[in-house]
């Protein structure tokens, strides 16, 4: 399997700063090709938010090299990816505290992580930032960590009450500002000819579901510089529409 990746990022039209990070990008193994993606979306006092999620995305983009490899060579295992991404991500989060702690602030960030090889799709995944899998139609992989989204899976809220409730974006839990954080981990089989997509919440409050298949379904998605363009342009609807965080998208088409 081939891939062809490409990633966006706006400050938005409010926020003084853009406290997502992301990364992504196509690695050569002994497995085959292989797609890496991680994106952040930190927050905290003092802007310090981006400190929060650009450390996570390092350490996910430092696993990358070496380790990958190794892990390929070995026989690149579910266990073997959950077990490392988790300690990424526990280690990140005691680092991102005790920061906290020391500068008198409260920081911490979403996290979500993708491994795309040609026969497994493997997600690691902290909050409200996504990833979806879109082909004939579009299919949420994640499950936001929100007190809303909670609500919804007990039966207490609808989805389309869960879209204004003004808790939407309170997290259960975050990398760095929670005491204890347990990742959610998804994995199954991947799709030659899709497109998978991850996105922070300012990406997709203001779009429908709709909106996203029809801009970035796979038969659009034929080179990356048309794949910039879709992710533009529905950044540019997003501001239109007035949304107020960062917003941030990566996009891998596989082929």
């Amino acid at each position: 399997m081939n891939y062809l990746i490409s990633a966006s990022t706006d400050i938005g039209i409010v926020k003084s700063s853009n406290q997502d990070s992301l990364s992504a990008k196509v690695i050569s193994t002994n497995a085959g090709k292989l797609a890496f993606a991680v994106l952040c979306d930190g927050m905290g006092g003092l802007q310090k938010g981006e400190v929060a999620s650009s450390s996570v995305v390092h350490a996910f983009m430092k696993w990358s090299g070496p380790r990958l490899q190794e892990l390929c060579r070995a026989g690149l295992t579910d266990e073997d990816v959950r077990a490392d991404w988790e300690s990424i991500i526990r280690e990140c989060s005691e680092k991102i505290r005790a920061y906290g702690i020391r500068s008198g602030i409260r920081l911490g960030t979403t996290v979500t992580a993708m491994l795309l090889s040609p026969d497994r799709c493997r997600i690691i995944h902290v909050g409200d930032t996504r990833a979806y899998e879109i082909k004939e139609s579009i299919r949420l992989l994640t499950r936001d960590q929100t007190v809303v989204a909670h609500e919804v899976a007990c039966g207490t809220l609808t989805e389309e009450q869960a879209e204004t409730d003004a808790r939407r974006n309170v997290l259960l839990q975050c990398v760095g500002a929670s005491d204890a954080v347990f990742p959610d981990w998804f994995s199954g089989g991947s799709c030659g000819d899709a497109v998978y997509m991850l996105c922070s919440d300012g990406f997709r409050h203001k779009i429908s579901a709709q909106e996203i298949h029809a801009a970035f379904s796979p038969e659009n998605m034929t080179d990356t510089q048309t794949m910039r363009e879709k992710e533009r342009s529905l950044i540019e609807l997003n501001k239109q529409r007035q949304e107020r965080d960062n917003i941030s998208v990566v996009t891998i088409r596989t082929y």
